[in-house]
Order: C-alpha cells, then sequence, then structure tokens
C-alpha cells in the first residue's frame, strides 16, 4: 500500500517557510499524481476515486483506488485496490453499496469488486476472452453492462475471429479493401471487423454469467473511437433499458459525425431503436431522468462539424416528443447529470477562461450558472455526480493547480475532500494568473492570460503558447502536456490567446475560423501579444518565443512565413505544413473538410492559407516535434517542414518520438520534451 495521504499533513505543508521553495520542473509534472474518475456511494458517504502515482527514477505509472469517509471528521484517502504492479481504474458503486472497478489482476483486463465498508479481499467478476474495456452495474444490481473490442461476429465477449480482415496472409501486409471505413484511426491501424461492443452479462453470486451483445444488426463502435467514453452509455431506471450512442462503421465514417443513440431492452429479442435517426449529425450523452419518463442528450445540428454547440434536448419517451431545451442559451453543453427529484439537470460548459457547472430547468429551460461559497468553484469542474439532498460531487483544476475532488451542498458551501498534490505544490515558487481582454479582429472582444513568477521583479522574457483544436480554449484548467504553469516557473512570461474560433464565446465566434485559418487568429495573436505588453510593463515583447501543437503547431509555420520579425524562437509541435498533403493523409476527414470547405479539389481557394507556400520567408529557429504513431496530422509534416529550415539554413531541430501520437503521454518522453523545449528556449530567451 502506499503512503496515505494525511489530510493534516497536507495542510502543514502548505504552511511551509518560503525559504523551501524551488521552482517546479519538468520531472514534477511528470510525477504529480494524478485523480481521476470519482464515484459515490448511494449515500453519498463513501467516495472512490482512481489516483495514478508515477515512479521519479523509472516514471513507471500505476493506478490504485482511494476512498474518502465524508462522515470522518478529517477524512483521509486510504487505498483500498492497490496490487503492486497491476492497475485498478472505473471504479462504480452498486445500489447495494458493493464497489466494481476494472483491474488486470488476472492478466486481463476484468472487472472485480469489493465491500469497501468492511474490507476484505476482491473478488473476480468477470472473465472474458476479450478485454474489458468498461463497464456499468444495473440500478438494481442484477446486470452488468460491459464494452470491448470484439469482433462482429462474436457471440460471446471474445473469440477467435474467423474472418481475419485485412490479415489475408501468407505475407504479413494488411488489405483493405473498398467501404473499410477507417484504415487507422488516432494512433491504431485498424482491424476490419473488430469493433468496441456492448453486452450485458447477469450478475449472480458475485460473479457474471451469460453474455449477450445488444448491438444486433449494428456495425460501429460504442463507446466511438477514439476519444469516446462511458458517457455515451447508460441504463434505465428499470435497469431493463440501456441507451448507447454509436456511428455506423462504413466507407462514410471517415466523413461522418453522425453519432446517433440508440434503445434496446436487454432481456427482450429486439433489435435497438435508433432515437436519432432524424438528426444527421451528433447525437451523444443519452441520459434517463430517473423517472423513466425523460431521455436527456446533446445534440449538434450541422452534419460533419465536430465544434457545433451541443445543445441539450429532452426527449419524452413515451410519445417520442423532442424539445431543445437549451437552444436560446449560447454554449455547448459537455455533460449531463439529472437533479433526483427529475426537476433540472446539471452540466457543464466552456464558459470564457472556465468551465463551470449549470443548473437547467427541465421545464422552462431557463439555465442558472450555479455559484459557491468559495473560489473553488472556478477553473476547470468536471464529473458531476449528484448525492443525496442536493449536494454535488465533482473534480477540479486550474492552471495553477492539477485535479482534486470537491463537494458543493445545496446552500452552496464547498469543501475540498482530497489535496493529494498539496505537499508538494507547497514546495514550487508561487505562479501569479491574470486574465487579459482586449478588442482583436473585427473589433471583437478577445480573451487571454498572462502567468509569471510571482517574486520576480525584472523584465521577464515571453513564452506565447498557442493552444491547437483550433476550436478549443487555452483557459483556467490543468494539462499534463502544455502546463503554462510550469513555463511560468522556468521564468517567463507565458501568454496565452482564445483568439477567433475558440470555445466558450458562443458559437458564432467558434464559426468564425472556418476556412479563415491564418486570417483572424493572426491578427488575434498579434494584438493580444501587443496587449498584454500593456496590461504587464514586466513582459519583454522584444524577447519572446512562439510555441504550438496541433492547429497551434500550424500557427508556428504560418507565423514563420507571415510574422517574420515577432520572435526569437518558434516550436512547432504536430503541425500542419502543407495543407494539400493534410487533406490526403489525415484520418477523421470531416475535421479538415468542414474547416476548409470541402475536399481539396471543391475548395474555392485551396492555397490561401497553405504554410508550404510561405517557406521562402522563413528565417526564425525552430524546433520541430513530431511522433511516429501520430495519424492526425502524420509525422511526415513534421519532416517536411525541418527539411525546408535544413535547406534554407535556418538553425533548426527535430525531435521524434517513434512510441507517441498526437500527444506525447509517457512520463520519460514528457521529461524529455520539456528539457527539449527548455533549452531551446533558453538558448534563445536567455542568452
Amino acid at each position: 500500500m502506499r503512503n496515505l495521504l494525511l489530510s493534516s499533513a497536507i495542510a502543514l505543508a502548505a504552511l511551509s517557510s518560503p525559504a523551501l521553495a524551488r521552482p517546479m520542473t519538468e520531472v514534477d509534472l511528470a510525477t504529480l499524481k494524478r485523480v481521476a474518475a470519482p464515484t459515490a456511494s448511494p449515500d453519498g458517504r463513501w467516495v472512490v476515486f482512481q489516483m495514478t502515482e508515477t515512479e521519479a527514477e523509472t516514471y513507471k505509472r500505476s493506478t490504485g483506488l482511494w476512498l474518502v469517509d465524508r462522515n470522518a471528521k478529517d477524512g483521509k484517502p486510504v487505498a483500498i485496490a492497490d496490487t503492486p504492479g497491476k492497475n485498478e481504474t472505473s471504479p462504480a458503486f452498486a445500489q447495494d453499496g458493493t464497489l466494481y472497478f476494472l483491474s488486470n489482476a488476472s492478466g486481463r483486463d476484468q472487472v472485480w469488486r469489493i465491500d469497501p465498508k468492511n474490507g476484505g479481499p476482491a473478488t473476480q467478476v468477470t472473465d472474458t476472452k476479450a478485454d474489458v474495456a468498461g463497464f456499468k452495474v444495473s440500478p438494481d444490481g442484477t446486470k452488468l453492462l460491459a464494452w470491448g473490442d470484439i469482433p462482429k461476429e462474436c457471440i460471446d465477449f471474445g473469440c477467435d475471429a474467423k474472418d481475419k480482415g485485412a490479415l489475408t496472409g501468407p505475407g504479413s501486409g494488411r488489405l483493405y479493401t473498398d467501404g473499410v471505413g477507417f484504415v487507422r484511426h488516432w494512433d491504431t491501424w485498424e482491424t476490419p471487423g473488430t469493433y468496441s461492443r456492448p453486452f450485458v452479462f447477469n450478475l449472480q453470486d458475485g460473479k457474471a454469467t451469460v453474455a449477450r451483445p445488444i448491438d444486433a444488426g449494428l456495425i460501429g463502435d460504442t463507446p466511438s473511437k477514439p476519444m469516446g467514453g462511458g458517457d455515451e452509455l447508460a441504463w434505465g431506471p428499470d435497469s431493463r433499458t440501456v441507451y448507447f450512442a454509436m456511428r455506423k462503421a462504413d466507407r462514410n465514417e471517415p466523413m461522418s459525425t453522425n453519432l446517433d443513440i440508440y434503445q434496446v431492452l436487454v432481456d427482450a429479442r429486439i433489435p435497438p431503436v435508433n432515437l436519432t435517426e432524424a438528426n444527421q449529425a451528433t447525437d451523444t450523452l443519452p441520459a434517463p431522468s430517473p423517472d423513466g419518463k425523460w431521455l436527456a442528450y446533446a445534440a449538434m445540428a450541422r452534419p460533419g462539424y465536430e465544434a457545433d454547440r451541443q445543445v441539450l434536448m429532452l426527449r419524452n419517451l413515451e410519445n417520442g416528443e423532442t424539445r431543445k431545451l437549451t437552444d436560446a442559451w449560447d454554449r455547448s453543453v459537455g455533460s449531463i447529470a439529472w437533479a433526483a427529484d427529475g426537476k433540472s439537470l446539471y452540466v457543464t460548459a466552456q464558459d470564457v477562461l472556465d468551465h463551470p457547472v449549470f443548473r437547467v430547468d427541465a421545464a422552462t429551460g431557463k439555465v442558472e450558472k450555479l455559484k459557491a461559497s468559495t473560489e473553488a468553484f472556478d477553473g476547470n469542474i468536471g464529473d458531476v455526480t449528484v448525492l443525496p439532498g442536493g449536494t454535488l460531487l465533482y473534480s477540479r483544476n486550474s492552471a495553477l493547480a492539477p485535479t482534486d475532488l470537491y463537494i458543493r451542498d445545496a446552500k452552496g458551501k464547498v469543501k475540498q475532500i482530497t489535496a493529494v498534490n498539496a505537499a508538494t505544490l507547497a514546495e514550487f515558487d508561487p505562479v501569479k494568473l491574470d486574465r487579459m481582454q482586449f478588442a482583436g479582429a473585427n473589433g471583437d472582444k478577445v480573451w487571454g492570460m498572462i502567468l509569471k513568477p510571482a517574486n520576480s521583479t525584472a523584465k521577464l522574457p515571453i513564452a506565447f503558447i498557442v493552444h491547437g483544436g483550433p476550436q478549443s480554449s487555452f483557459g483556467n484548467s490543468w494539462s499534463t502536456r502544455w502546463n503554462p504553469r510550469l513555463f511560468a516557473q522556468q521564468g517567463y512570461g507565458v501568454v496565452t490567446v482564445d483568439f477567433h474560433g475558440s470555445t466558450g464565446y458562443g458559437q458564432a465566434f467558434t464559426d468564425s475560423i472556418n476556412k479563415d485559418w491564418g486570417g483572424k487568429p493572426l491578427e488575434d495573436l498579434k494584438l493580444g501579444l501587443a496587449a498584454a505588453g500593456k496590461q504587464d510593463a514586466q513582459l519583454d515583447l522584444s524577447n519572446a518565443c512562439a510555441l504550438g501543437a496541433s492547429y497551434g503547431g500550424y500557427m508556428m509555420n504560418w507565423i514563420a512565413g507571415q510574422w517574420t520579425d515577432g520572435f526569437k524562437c518558434l516550436v512547432q509541435h504536430d503541425g500542419v505544413f502543407d495543407l494539400r498533403a493534410m487533406a490526403f493523409e489525415t484520418e477523421e476527414l470531416w475535421f479538415d473538410e468542414w474547416d476548409h470547405g470541402g475536399p481539396w479539389w471543391e475548395r474555392s481557394d485551396p492555397e490561401k492559407w497553405n504554410p508550404v507556400n510561405h517557406v521562402t520567408k522563413w528565417k526564425t529557429p525552430m524546433l520541430v516535434i513530431t511522433s511516429e504513431k501520430d495519424f492526425r496530422i502524420p509525422y511526415s509534416q513534421g519532416l517536411a517542414a525541418f527539411t525546408a529550415l535544413q535547406r534554407r539554413n535556418i538553425e533548426s531541430q527535430l525531435l521524434v518520438f517513434p512510441d507517441e501520437n498526437h500527444w506525447v503521454l509517457k512520463g520519460a518522453n514528457s521529461v524529455q520534451w520539456h528539457r527539449t523545449v527548455f533549452n531551446w528556449l533558453g538558448s534563445h530567451l536567455k542568452k
């Protein structure tokens, strides 16, 4: 068992002498504890969460389950499932208080159970041929909904498929035939015929028996790949009905954002019914009401647009009538949880630089932003769970602190129930965060942030970080990859700008980047950097480097040819260098085609925002970073940019990760990434 995280010790550590303070390092970022997946017992007393810990010497990670007793005077998280060398994840309480979770203790990912109140050893619930990727226990505790990657011909949870799909033999080549859909997705080559499929098991005497697939007649992944999760599947309160979201897997899948929500009775031989067939855009996040009369879900309106506004929908399950509950609210719903009385719903949504919680009246659609008695209700809120008495359990992080768990009672009083990194955070030099707003392109209000060492009085070199997406936000949230606090701790003034195309400012602002990748966003970045210098005279505008990944990486390539005198250096991670090649090389075609106006040959002016056309103007030193498993923006784009830099005799470096995807996730790789980037910045800004 790992060392217990005692609240009292944490409180004392927070009062440590400032003389012990030090800069946060890349090793700290890689090894800080990571809290996720909180769940609560039916009575709300017991909270269990998963926590990932990283060994500082090897960067090897393992995940265990920890429990907090809310009735204890000074509740201290205690490890309850933490097998050495194994991982325990995805905790979920049944109605009787039994805790179910995933563990690979048997050699495969399977469902296990434990009594968190009385202790005792955990016991294995499932024993299937295929790994269990996720699960949900029925409300009455008699059934288990589980999913995993399983060939479509299997009627059990895993089998030796007779159809080998692309592996036709006798050589090692994979053969993909017409109509196969995705050939590769995110970081994985597809195996035709194998999908993430949902099954229902009976639960008897603590064991799962009689697995039955519930996707009869459907071909696709549920949850959707690569980012979909358990919020795309839900039990009805009758423990007979399951709702799940799925996108049809066929030749149109790489161009389709058409997720539909299906309803199926698990104890009847009736195929799933498509409840949202009329909408050709995304329908997701099914959430049945406590009385089973209504289905709430999120829906987009425009097919092919992954960043369209997600409107909270309400469907009458008796007569099928559906209405747009938040159609008048210009925010995009990110999660849904019903109040216990069924009269309102709690949703999260990006809002300016934060990601707060809102209450939506189920009858009128009136939206109210929840407030609390403490600042611990801003930042990035998620994992909202409704507890008895109107109390909310939620996770929260900010740009200055990683995720912890909180409780908000019905009167708005907030209590923090975990502080797993407080002792370590107390060691770090303080960082100051300021928000800024300015008139950007077209005179529109644009927001951003400035982070800097709180105790520094000297002029600060600038790390100007551009977010990816592009329909995203560099808001007040913690990141384990692009972390502005970590950059500030290296002695930089960090500037971020939520340029046109960012989320949290209304759908028109998000839409405004369409077919304008190098236009308004670049103008916003120029105006934003100047505004930051006016707001904070400590920032040295003449001594700056710009950095970005994905769309932010594209922007580095675009800046290299359009803003040639702005920066001492650039860092380009997984950025688009040639839009023409990108149009044919990326996997989710809907994204590229929506943002730029269709397939390459249909675009009105396809070369207008293409960085490759301006390499003759490049002169700024650039560090290029790419990864061989990145199928979103293939590593050939990074190689091409580096070749252009080398051929033009521009100072440049290339860092390639053979074992990472669009993100750098492994601990040792993260440390190497940061050290390479910090060395690059330092060589140009701290001479």
